[in-house]
């Protein structure tokens, strides 16, 4: 047990300093990493991708407090955007999280292991949105809420893989997108969290320390060190060649992704 919440720490280490170095959230690191550790734990196949996801959420609640702390210092959160966008994002979490306790877990890492591979492609080939859209209205953006709470919910992300480019789109300033993606990710995390201990609340086959499918020893163990390593991470991203880091970043992503088709 202490070698596995070691183990813990070093996710939640690695998982703050990609998320301060790129602006996206841990949750690609952590998912693929704790599906394989549950695995190892002997957590039974029907849970363990589910509770990879939903802890990975919960973890995510308290990055994410530590990052709106610091881009409201700095005045870059659109709050206006953020209150609009919500609406959408607690029914399409809440949504999200229901229909994904029926799949299958096998079936729900080949999907997973897809996504990772297509946000690989991305970042490697830096295919982002040109500046061509104007702001929507309120109906707008609530549906764009919608799908990037019900996309975050089945990946165990905070959502910045989906708002970064939905905003650069509307030509947000990319330090304004990143600032109101990361407030953004609050109410997905915590949907998404109180949605999974609802979920996994009856599920057979679940280990102790579990409250439905969050994970506590996980949890505990990667926000100990994921905050801390977080800013960390945006020092060091004034530093080093970005380029250069999201190529190798998307190259780990597809071993990720393509250990999750093929197993």
């Amino acid at each position: 047990m202490i070698m596995t919440f070691l183990l813990f720490l070093a996710v939640g280490a690695v998982a703050g300093l990609l998320a301060g170095l790129f602006g996206i959230g841990g949750g690609m690191v952590i998912v693929p990493v704790l599906v394989l550790t549950f695995a190892a734990q002997g957590i039974s196949e029907a849970v363990l991708t589910h509770m990879a996801v939903a802890t990975s959420l919960a973890t995510i609640v308290f990055t994410s407090i530590s990052s709106v702390r610091e881009h409201h210092k700095n005045g870059a959160v659109d709050w206006s955007l953020v209150a609009m966008m919500s609406v959408g994002i607690i029914v399409g979490t809440a949504l999200g999280v229901s229909l994904i306790t029926s799949v299958p877990g096998p079936v729900l890492q080949k999907i997973i292991g897809v996504f990772a591979l297509l946000v690989a492609i991305k970042m490697f080939f830096g295919l982002d949105p040109k500046r061509d859209g104007s702001r929507p209205g309120n109906a707008g953006l609530v549906t764009a809420g919608g799908v990037v709470g019900f996309g975050s919910s089945w990946f165990g992300i905070g959502g910045g893989t989906f708002t970064v480019p939905y905003l650069t789109w509307m030509q947000i300033p990319m330090r304004q997108a990143v600032a109101t993606s990361a407030a953004c990710g609050l109410p997905i995390a915590l949907t998404g969290a109180i949605s999974n201990v609802f979920a996994g609340w009856d599920q057979a086959g679940l280990p102790q320390w579990t409250t439905g499918f969050l994970y506590w020893p996980a949890i505990v163990g990667i926000v100990l060190t994921s905050v801390p390593c977080a800013k960390v991470g945006a020092r060091l991203a004034h530093k080093l060649d970005q380029k250069l880091l999201k190529k190798a970043f998307a190259l780990l992503l597809v071993v990720v992704g393509l250990r999750f088709l093929l197993s």
